[in-house]
């Protein structure tokens, strides 16, 4: 059986997008033919499972129970990758939790490949995350993802400071989210169905839909420019070296 991957994708600080990425996440892998599950813990009420119900449990990540059933399960369940999107403000008490459990040792010990997708905000705040979770991801594959969800610039003020801050994580590589157009974006919330499912014009129920064709389009050039950034960080290679190479295009 291949080695189980976990991706954690969070921030300390709220309003950054966390969710989206999860969700391209889970469109990546899926067109990958990569077997992969995920947790949302945003209780009682997630908004990833809103749009990936058949893949997505709601949990509270603080609770010992949940934790057993994401962690205990990772060695039998069909699932290759399983993705965690993590609540606002519970990034360093989740990797403090790993630490506890041995979730961190295992990884160093090379037995789980584990990678953290840090949703960055254009503030100072964010950059004091990067210190703080310094401390706890060591060896694993560290992403700082400036998510474009609002038109703004990221720390062009003191580039100096930024690289400071991202020199603290070994290896860490840098992954940009454009911004989706607004109408877009919007018209996906109110289809609630993954960015995939909507490119196809596809409901929920995979019955065709009647999407504008103009906002399709939006949608689907900005998936591809997405896609082609875990594609520049080799992301498929890292969590599964055997996956199929040939992806499907995102559908037309």
């Amino acid at each position: 059986m291949a080695k189980p991957a976990v991706v954690l994708v969070g921030a300390d600080k709220g309003g950054v997008g966390k969710t989206t990425v999860s969700r391209t996440l889970l469109d990546y892998f899926g067109a990958h033919h990569i077997p992969t599950r995920a947790f949302d813990t945003e209780t009682p009420r997630g908004t990833l499972t809103r749009f990936h119900p058949d893949h997505t449990e709601i949990v509270n990540v603080n609770s010992v129970a949940d934790q057993m059933k994401i962690f205990d399960t990772l060695g039998s369940t069909p699932a290759q990758v399983t993705v965690i999107d993590i609540r606002a403000g519970l990034l360093s008490t989740t990797l403090q939790a790993l630490s506890d459990i041995g979730f961190l040792e295992s990884a160093k010990k090379g037995q789980i490949t584990f990678a953290v997708f840090h949703i960055l905000g254009p503030s100072i705040a964010s950059l004091q995350e990067i210190a703080e979770t310094a401390r706890y991801v060591g060896d694993a594959s560290y992403f700082l993802v400036k998510n474009h969800i609002n038109d703004t610039s990221f720390f062009d003020w003191d580039p100096a400071t930024y690289n400071s801050y991202f020199n603290k994580i070994k290896n860490a590589q840098e992954i940009t989210i454009p911004k989706l157009n607004e109408m877009a974006t919007e018209q996906v919330e109110v289809a609630s169905v993954p960015f995939v499912q909507f490119v196809a014009n596809k409901s929920g129920k995979g019955e065709s839909a009647n999407y504008s064709f103009v906002l399709r389009g939006y949608v689907r050039h900005w998936l591809g420019q997405v896609w082609a950034e875990y594609d520049k960080v080799k992301l498929v290679d890292l969590l599964s070296p055997k996956a199929e190479s040939n992806v499907r295009q995102v559908a037309g």
